[in-house]
């Protein structure tokens, strides 16, 4: 970036800054940098390029805010660019000599029909559908100079090989006989910034899910089968009022610490992603939930991961309702699988982990009665809350043997 200060890249930043091609697809496993990098080129044409318009777009605007919107920012600040760029929050655009860019969502085609774009980045590519791509295709028509071809990116995990994207782009000769057409594949080898502690986790898939172990790990094309729960219901709007409202906790450091909120009503539950986030220290972790639960609120139930009895009592000490969970997961699950689930579109670590939760499968295909222990930290608060509140209010388990 030759007006920037030197940054730490990836050889998939490179590999993606030497492409001219017009569609440029980011295949990647968990954190190979595929993202990052899109994030990280597009701010450097932000800096060196002059009239370009620039549209960054996700499925829905809760999402893209909490994903490539906050990455971007955060990147201008770590580069000490943000300062210097006109950010016009109410917009969601950033101007900056006599640059564009803009932030939004894809959930209404019709807002980017009467516009032109030098660059476009679908992240979480395989959330749009074929007729979405095109009318964004057709948008990408800005005025170009010579060596500064228009462009469309795409990043996304190989977590279905049905994909139109797999299937009506990257497998279709035209694009690559055009010469139109760059894949890069990337996986968690390709981020030498990763903590080893990240590294062990991801390399742990091998042994614990040979599909999960070729999409997450190798970052290659897969299928994601044997789901363990339905579709939780999108909503826009939750009730205003609800019967009870309860926690649950899965304590991370490394991995990330969940804490997320289900409320009930009329038999339903409603969730919301209150706590998502690595590194926490007990102590931080207390100070957000002060935050997030307010005094008043502090006798709602609790319920935390029995791993970790220490910081059950630490939190219990600072004034909030915790209690130990029941941690038979497939009881657990069972029950869970019985309840219906309303979820937010910015739940994007819930609603992600939820397509994702399957059965574990060994090496012959043969599907076990236990889930993938990988990226599962929200489907555990919920479980340990949902599950063991049922088992506080008396409700009765009937099985057939």
């Amino acid at each position: 970036m030759s007006r920037i200060r030197q940054i730490e890249t990836t050889e998939i930043y490179r590999k993606t800054r030497e492409s001219k091609s017009r569609y440029v697809i980011n295949v990647g496993g968990a954190r190979s940098s595929k993202s990052h990098s899109i994030a990280q080129l597009l701010i450097e044409k932000l800096v060196n390029e002059r009239g370009k318009k620039f549209l960054i777009t996700r499925k829905t605007m809760p999402s893209l805010r909490l994903t490539a919107y906050k990455l971007i920012i955060d990147l201008l600040k770590e580069y000490g660019i943000y300062n210097k760029v006109e950010h016009n929050k109410s917009e969601n655009t950033i101007k900056y000599q006599g640059n564009f860019m803009l932030f939004i969502s894809i959930d209404d085609p019709e807002k980017i029909k009467s516009s032109e774009w030098n660059y476009i980045w679908l992240e979480e590519s395989n959330e749009f559908n074929w007729n979405e791509f095109i009318i964004l295709e057709t948008r990408l028509s800005g005025k170009t100079i010579k060596g500064q071809p228009n462009q469309i990116f795409f990043s996304l995990n190989p977590n279905d090989e049905l994909t139109w994207i797999n299937q009506k782009i990257i497998l279709n000769q035209r694009y690559a006989e055009a010469k139109s057409l760059t894949v890069i594949y990337s996986s968690y080898k390709d981020n030498p910034f990763l903590d080893k502690e990240y590294v062990n986790i991801l390399e742990g898939l091998e042994a614990e899910d040979p599909n999960y172990w070729r999409i997450y790990g190798l970052g290659l094309w897969g299928s994601l089968q044997n789901i363990i729960y339905q579709p939780y219901i999108v909503d826009t709007e939750y009730p205003k009022e609800f019967d009870e409202v309860i926690y649950g906790l899965d304590f991370g450091f490394n991995n990330p610490t969940a804490l997320i909120e289900i409320a009930y009503k009329d038999q339903e539950i409603w969730l919301t992603e209150k706590i998502y986030q690595t590194h926490l220290t007990n102590q931080q972790l207390i100070e957000l939930m002060k935050d997030i639960i307010p005094e008043k609120h502090r006798d709602r139930n609790i319920y935390g991961d029995t791993a970790e009895p220490a910081r059950i009592e630490e939190i219990s000490g600072a004034g909030f309702n915790i209690a130990p969970s029941d941690k038979s997961v497939n009881d657990g699950i069972d029950y869970c699988k019985r309840k219906v689930f309303h979820t937010r579109a910015e739940n994007i670590n819930v609603n992600k982990e939820r397509q994702c939760y399957k059965w574990k499968e060994n090496k012959n295909g043969v599907v076990l009665d236990t889930p993938v222990k990988f990226n599962d930290h929200a489907m555990d608060a919920i479980r340990y809350a949902v599950y063991t509140h049922s088992l506080g209010q008396g409700e009765i388990e009937i099985r057939f043997v």
